[in-house]
């Protein structure tokens, strides 16, 4: 027993013998009377030896985890970790190693536990591909009116009321600056898309170039007779606007 277990003997067999109350004893023990009375109760089914702590002469769960880790570990390395000098995908990953260890070897480890003993030893990295073509964020323009982004988007911006189902929100965002205008319509069409361009010129001048999903606003398919004559891009009315305009 240790010195505190002998102290903690000594003022429990007083409270036993009715020299002091257990709430009196209580600061003595340095505990909570809840624990106090959980203590005094050990102590009187086993005695002295009921104070004993429960784990004493038993080996720590950590001690036990080390070995438990030299052991995998020497199994991972002798025979799936291969050689560091091949790169980490050239190496068994935790997961598989896991799996192996179980079905070679009947040794049982979480993958996640194993991952970290494999990172630590340098058994396993995570090795990230990069995709091919990855895109990059592309930079804004300096200046307003450089490129402006026009677009429509259906939505039921009125909640039903005045019953209107839907409308299409007609947005113009300066790509430099992030000033906007807005126009409600009906539909995403060519007058629509006119309609709010010129509001925009009246506010902020003519833009020297707009970006639109829309495949047909500026080009459309060429008729039969457009291309006997060899016209093989042809503007919608709105594309000839902006080509008169000089935004392109």
């Amino acid at each position: 027993m240790s010195r505190r277990e002998l102290d903690r003997s000594a003022v429990l067999a007083r409270v036993k013998a009715g020299s002091v109350s257990l709430i009196e004893a209580t600061p003595l023990l340095g505990i909570s009377y809840r624990q106090a009375k959980g203590l005094y109760a050990r102590y009187k089914a086993r005695g002295p030896s009921g104070l004993a702590h429960a784990g004493a002469g038993r080996a720590s769960n950590r001690s036990c985890q080390t070995a438990e880790r030299e052991i995998v570990i020497s199994l991972v390395r002798d025979h799936y970790g291969g050689e560091k000098s091949k790169g980490a995908l050239q190496r068994f990953g935790p997961t598989l190693t896991a799996e192996h260890l179980w079905s070679d070897h009947g040794v049982l480890v979480p993958v996640n536990t194993l991952s970290r003993w494999m990172r630590d030893e340098g058994l396993w990295s995570r090795a990230r591909k990069r995709k091919s073509g990855q895109h990059r964020r592309r930079e804004r323009r300096a200046h307003l009116g450089e490129l402006v982004q026009l677009d429509g988007s259906f939505h039921d911006w009125f909640e039903g009321r005045g019953g209107v189902d839907k409308g299409c929100l007609m947005t113009m965002v300066d790509d430099a600056s992030g000033d906007t205008m807005l126009l409600m319509g009906k539909e995403e069409t060519t007058w629509a898309a006119a309609n709010v361009l010129k509001d925009w010129i009246s506010e902020y001048g003519v833009p020297r170039a707009l970006y639109a999903d829309w495949k047909n606003v500026y080009k459309r398919v060429p008729t039969s007779n457009e291309l006997s004559r060899g016209e093989t891009e042809v503007f919608t009315q709105f594309g000839r606007m902006c080509e008169k305009l000089g935004s392109r």
